[in-house]
């Protein structure tokens, strides 16, 4: 009782716009006077748990997040993808969809994503016959790529959380992540064809192939970002830690002498931005360790794994309430919070019915991306509707059509298919 009380109150804080530190805050205050825990002592453990050299990636990842952003470095990667797909009927979609999964590849988060790609595309989208309400909508469900596509924030709190491999839970959101991005270009290609007002520009092959040499040069600097992270981590160079502080050496002379977008003023402003957004993920993690740490005194994900045990035999049916609850969970609160306080009281559940704790960071990962999109707090899909300049009315509809036909079909075959998330995790050998 004292763990629904608990999960309500931050819930019901949350709601009604209370700062998500100080939800969390009242979450712990409600857990320690309902099981009669000394806080100060567990809190003196929730600091030492935030004392992890693997937090030290959430900062870094952070900043190059924003060093893309305000550097130019976004720019260049959009442009060189648009002048591969952009010509064709549904091309300046697919750019948008191709862009966001490069975008996560480097920054690892949705809302630097949305900020970037949504400035820069959803206005020459609409001259070219896309809606404003459309062109917002798949945004905001392609920004959440960030999420899958590794290096992944959301991924590195869950593998903290949940005591995993930060190597092996990014690996594991590679396949749905990829299998996002081919359902999402392929809806895009299916709905334009039904658009007569969109007008693709005419390129000649020359032209093209001019093009896509001349942007692939301008971006070349931007393009090898990812190949330095993921191949430094992967090839053993680096640790996770590591190729993040690589990334913000690399991307911050990159912004100021290559692409010179990025000057002091900006460059202060992204560190002063990365700091706000780090210390608030920190507080958050603080308070969720002790959460965590009340809940296994008190033999809570014990008593949710008996419980739903003997609610539902089935496995299919357990896996399927487990989405549904991250779903309904995602809806109200952002991605850091569901990661923070779920995955640990859940994971118990997944390793009963035989599920991989990597695996079930895949699960987790697709399952925010609904939540994030869905009414009533959406905090992706809302950015999205202030930086598009749309009602979220408007948009409602075609960012559902986009859950219910790509982003729900991922989750269901991650679920159910657990080779997608574990193939390359075994691959490599960080899986058995």
């Amino acid at each position: 009782m004292g763990a629904l009380l608990a999960i309500g109150a931050v819930v019901i804080l949350m709601i009604i716009g209370v700062p998500v530190v100080f939800s969390f805050a009242a979450m712990t205050l409600v857990l320690s006077l309902a099981y009669d825990v000394d806080i100060s002592s567990l809190m003196t453990t929730g600091f030492w748990s935030i004392n992890s050299i693997i937090l030290l990636a959430l900062p870094l990842f952070v900043m190059t997040g924003y060093l893309m952003q305000s550097g130019g470095i976004a720019a260049r990667l959009l442009r060189f993808v648009e002048a591969i797909v952009g010509s064709s009927r549904s091309g300046m979609g697919t750019s948008m969809v191709m862009a966001c999964g490069v975008f996560g590849a480097i920054s690892g988060t949705a809302s630097a994503a949305v900020a970037s790609i949504g400035t820069i595309m959803i206005g020459p989208m609409e001259k070219h016959g896309y809606s404003r309400p459309y062109s917002t909508a798949l945004v905001g469900i392609s920004s959440l790529l960030g999420l899958l596509i590794p290096p992944s924030i959301t991924m590195i709190l869950y593998a903290v959380v949940t005591r995993q491999s930060v190597a092996a839970v990014f690996l594991a959101t590679i396949g749905p992540g990829i299998l996002l991005i081919i359902f999402l270009c392929v809806i895009n290609a299916i709905k334009m064809r039904k658009n007569p007002a969109y007008n693709p520009e005419v390129i000649t092959l020359s032209n093209r192939f001019r093009d896509i040499g001349s942007t692939g040069w301008k971006a070349l600097p931007a393009l090898m970002l990812p190949v330095i992270i993921l191949g430094g981590i992967y090839g053993g160079i680096f640790t996770p830690t590591e190729a993040a502080a690589i990334a913000v050496v690399y991307a911050i002379p990159i912004g100021l002498f290559v692409y010179r977008d990025l000057d002091m003023k900006a460059l202060a402003r992204c560190f002063i931005q990365a700091a706000t957004t780090t210390g608030v993920i920190m507080i958050i993690l603080l308070f969720s360790f002790v959460a965590s740490r009340i809940f296994t005194f008190e033999r809570v994900p014990q008593q949710l794994t008996d419980l739903l045990l003997d609610l539902f035999q089935n496995k299919l049916l357990i896996l399927l309430m487990v989405n549904l609850f991250l779903i309904l969970m995602g809806m109200i609160m952002d991605d850091v919070s569901v990661v923070a306080i779920l995955s640990p009281l859940l994971l118990p559940v997944m390793e009963s019915i035989g599920i991989h704790p990597v695996h079930f960071a895949a699960i987790v990962g697709t399952s925010v991306v609904i939540g994030c999109n869905s009414p009533p707090m959406a905090p992706i899909l809302f950015m999205s509707c202030r930086i598009g300049q749309v009602g979220m009315s408007q948009v409602i509809r075609p960012a559902f059509s986009f859950m219910l036909l790509a982003a729900l079909p991922v989750m269901l075959i991650t679920t159910y298919w657990p080779s997608l998330s574990l193939f390359l995790p075994r691959l490599l050998g960080y899986v058995g």
